[in-house]
């Protein structure tokens, strides 16, 4: 009988310490742009908690689809409003942890040797710089926000009609980034953050802010999130010692936060 108490009371602190450490480790699913922002906050924030982080990051459009078929996801950061709308239509995040974190701006990127210095956003200017037979990087038009962002862009600006033809569309907008990087396209649409994290791209355009919705990131807490890890870890991101990882790499904190 007291092997078998014995037995139980190992079992219940096993399952009891299996509880904790999933509590301690906080699982979040952020689009691919944000990757070295949230990296570099996220170790600030575990050496102060000693909550351990795993991120996964794509594009928004995939992660919300993996969250929506009960990918266990705490915490989502999105690179649009659209997809964490969608989330929240089939209420699969908090809404009262819901806040829009930060901005950022697109833009147009070449291979840091590239003849041009600036690209006027012109069919003509367009056509030179891409060349017979060259491509433009940018993420899947109709689901990948970057994609999304940049058809919009195009279409206001009346180059949709000779850009379309000439697309190389990826998965995410680290994808696009990496296709220019490494010269298989001799230009890309990303993120300012984006081009400011590869010394091996140049930014040859700026894309006028009234061409395309504004580039907002939401960020909100699962509704399955485990434990209290992702909210903690929201409400550092929105603290003021946060804001200095994500400046660091081109974002605009745009939340207001806590003092």
């Amino acid at each position: 009988m007291r092997s078998l108490i014995r037995t139980g009371l190992v079992a219940a602190l096993l399952l009891a310490a299996g509880v904790a450490q999933a509590a301690d480790t906080v699982t979040v699913f952020a689009a691919a742009s944000l990757k070295n922002a949230l990296d570099n906050a996220g170790k600030a924030f575990t050496s102060q908690t000693g909550v351990e982080l795993r991120a996964s990051y794509a594009a928004s459009s995939a992660l919300a689809r993996q969250i929506e078929s009960g990918a266990p996801a705490d915490l989502f950061a999105s690179a649009d409003l659209d997809w964490m709308d969608y989330l929240a239509k089939t209420n699969l995040i908090r809404p009262d942890t819901r806040v829009n974190l930060l901005g950022n701006r697109l833009v147009l990127i070449a291979p840091s040797d590239a003849k041009e210095s600036a690209v006027a956003f012109t069919p003509e200017a367009f056509a030179a710089a891409l060349g017979p037979d060259g491509r433009l990087a940018t993420g899947e038009v109709n689901s990948v926000p970057i994609g999304k962002y940049a058809k919009v862009a195009f279409e206001k600006l009346g180059l949709w009609g000779s850009i379309q033809p000439r697309l190389a569309q990826s998965d995410n907008v680290r994808a696009a980034l990496m296709l220019v990087s490494r010269g298989e396209a001799p230009l890309g649409v990303v993120y300012e953050s984006d081009a400011k994290s590869d010394p091996t791209v140049k930014v040859v355009g700026v894309f006028p802010a009234d061409s395309h919705p504004p580039v907002v990131y939401p960020f909100a807490v699962t509704a399955d999130a485990r434990g209290a890890g992702a909210k903690r870890f929201l409400e550092y991101l929105r603290s003021p010692a946060a804001k200095p990882f994500f400046e660091a790499e081109g974002f605009r904190v745009i939340d207001g936060g806590k003092d």
